[in-house]
């Protein structure tokens, strides 16, 4: 009994300091691995900008474009139900045109502990075309809709590939704004009303913080 020696509380606080400082520089790893995804993301959306002959943006308007920073809150698991044999219908532009698009389905998910709704939509003229025939397109408002986002809504894109089963994993921080956002003379889809969340979507792209050329 005389070797053993009593461990002081300061010998008992070293150890877990030192745990704790792993655990924290492993969530900021991921963090920072995710933040670096964002970043590339938003160099790769700025770049379509300078490679699309239809583009309403130069070089020189880039540096106006505008992001909410990454958020993984707004990374939302959703289950996906399939819109079975959705006939054609309508959906009305920023020009007053209309493109024609099916539902492919709806998503179910939450926000902030609130049950939300998404329709998924493919656009019948990109069913046309090959390199595109397996696009998603997810049109959406939300609170921040006219505020520190641009009014019209915004984008999300998915492919055939992203749906697992019955379940997508749904990512706004990639959500994007239309051309209209930028110029007019632009034809862009206005989301439907059953597509306008009631939650604000602090995610994505704001406000374009330049001019809208005419």
């Amino acid at each position: 009994m005389k070797n053993i020696r009593k461990i002081k509380k300061s010998e008992l606080v070293k150890p877990i300091k030192c745990l704790l400082i792993c655990l924290i520089s492993f969530s900021a790893f991921g963090q920072s691995d995710y933040e670096k995804e964002i970043k590339q993301h938003r160099e790769n959306y700025k770049e379509d900008f300078l490679n699309n002959l239809n583009s309403p943006l130069a070089q020189e308007d880039l540096t106006n474009l505008d992001f909410y920073e990454p958020n993984e809150e707004f990374i939302v698991y959703s289950k996906f139900k399939p819109g079975g044999k959705s006939m054609p219908f309508e959906i009305p532009t920023s020009s007053g045109k209309m493109k024609t698009y099916t539902r492919f389905g709806q998503l179910t998910f939450k926000i902030g502990g609130k049950k939300q709704r998404l329709t998924v939509y493919r656009s019948m003229d990109l069913m046309r075309n090959p390199l595109y025939k397996d696009y998603l397109f997810i049109p959406f408002k939300d609170k921040t809709s006219g505020k520190s986002t641009y009014g019209g809504g915004r984008y999300l894109d998915l492919r055939m590939g992203d749906v697992s089963g019955e379940q997508i994993w749904l990512d706004f921080n990639k959500a994007y704004n239309p051309y209209c956002a930028f110029s007019a003379g632009y034809s862009c889809p206005i989301p439907p009303e059953e597509n306008h969340l009631k939650v604000a979507i602090a995610a994505g792209e704001k406000n374009f913080k330049g001019a809208i050329k005419e």
